[in-house]
């Protein structure tokens, strides 16, 4: 069984910052494409940023140049930092992650985080 724990979100005025992590633990062998998403109430999750393991990212045109996604493989973990923070950044964050879980099945498993809600006031 694999958890992916976020932590990190709160509310904050428009213009603050904040940093998001995810951490990976449970049956892990290896922790390959891992992205964070959200969902604001009434419209459809979308992604935000991702970054594969050689630290390739990606990153919704509404959150460039004020989101950075990195991670740490050595700590299975994910993170994010928003800065300049916009009250349509609203919305609970999710991390997920693809896993290898034994190094002699070489599946990769979709898992995600219980969420995290980021409120940006006006």
């Amino acid at each position: 069984q694999v958890q992916l724990v976020e932590s990190g979100g709160g509310s904050v005025q428009a213009g603050g910052s904040l940093r998001l992590s995810c951490a990976a633990s449970g049956t892990v062998f290896s922790v390959e494409h891992m992205g964070w998403y959200r969902q604001a109430p009434g419209k459809q999750r979308e992604l935000v940023a991702s970054v594969d393991t050689g630290g390739s990212t990606d990153y919704a045109d509404s959150v460039k140049g004020r989101f950075t996604i990195s991670r740490d493989n050595a700590k299975n973990t994910l993170y994010l930092q928003m800065n300049s923070l916009k009250p349509e950044d609203t919305a609970v964050y999710y991390c997920n992650a693809e896993v290898q879980i034994h190094y002699r099945d070489f599946r990769l498993y979709h898992y995600w985080g219980q969420g995290t809600q980021v409120t940006v006031s006006s």
